[in-house]
């Protein structure tokens, strides 16, 4: 669908060249070629980003007139993006830290002047999670870290959809801060919960420790079955709201 209305006018401007002046590959002098330019939207207003590009004139080399952009691009927006990543991580926030449905999260940028459509809000939330999928892949930093920590307590959260849509379920370390796992599930069943639980305890190499989760019975099933001598509690804040709903664990 085309877009109706225009664009949000830049509120500053920065210019970005690349740190290199030399190729990569041969060595050969980067020779600057022409200037683009791309708008970005971020939480501290709208950037007008005028970017230098250079190229390798060397008929021998592999990147020989391949485009050399900007180092510095990266850490504003995703290629293509007209969203900041600082807007992609707040979208991921809202949703899997504050619990905020899609409208909720539009309105939350809404009232921070940023102009967004409903459905853009969707498709960053997308992109969100490709970024933590890609930031779990580092597997060798994480055995690193627990080996010199030793132990992890595994916090389980699984976000309720909509009707028809995937649960989201992130499996973190407590004690880190760290997302050992984020895996979207069509069910909820006891079977694919141990199967996430398997494959957590698997890659982190040290015992765990406790299991914190809420009162699903299938979740609190699968743990048994998984780590059937491992000290299995209910968070604070789903103990308080199920015991306001006269719920037990």
């Amino acid at each position: 669908m085309a877009r109706v209305s225009r664009r949000p006018q830049a509120t500053r401007a920065k210019d970005l060249e690349p740190l290199l002046r030399g190729c990569p590959d041969c060595g050969t002098q980067l020779y600057a070629v022409y200037r683009t330019t791309r708008t970005v939207t971020t939480l501290e207003g709208v950037c007008r980003l005028t970017l230098q590009v250079r190229q390798c004139r060397n008929p021998d080399c592999v990147h020989y007139r391949c485009p050399y952009r900007p180092e510095e691009e990266g850490r504003w927006a995703l290629p293509h993006g007209e969203f900041g990543l600082d807007v992609i991580a707040l979208v991921g926030m809202s949703r899997y830290t504050s619990h905020r449905s899609i409208p909720e999260i539009h309105r939350v940028l809404s009232d921070r002047g940023i102009q967004i459509a409903e459905r853009t809000v969707a498709h960053l939330l997308q992109r969100y999670e490709e970024l933590v999928t890609l930031h779990l892949g580092s597997q060798a930093r994480l055995h690193e870290r627990f080996k010199e920590q030793g132990q992890v307590v595994l916090a389980i959260d699984g976000l309720q959809p909509d009707v028809g849509h995937e649960v989201l379920w992130v499996l973190r370390d407590c004690l880190s801060g760290e997302v050992l796992l984020a895996r979207s599930l069509l069910s909820a069943c006891e079977a694919d919960l141990a199967s996430l639980l398997r494959e957590v305890q698997q890659m982190i190499g040290v015992p765990i420790r406790g299991v914190i989760s809420d009162g699903q019975r299938s979740l609190r099933n699968a743990v048994q079955r998984v780590l059937p001598d491992v000290p299995h509690q209910l968070c604070h804040f789903h103990y308080l709201r199920e015991a306001v709903s006269g719920q037990s664990f």
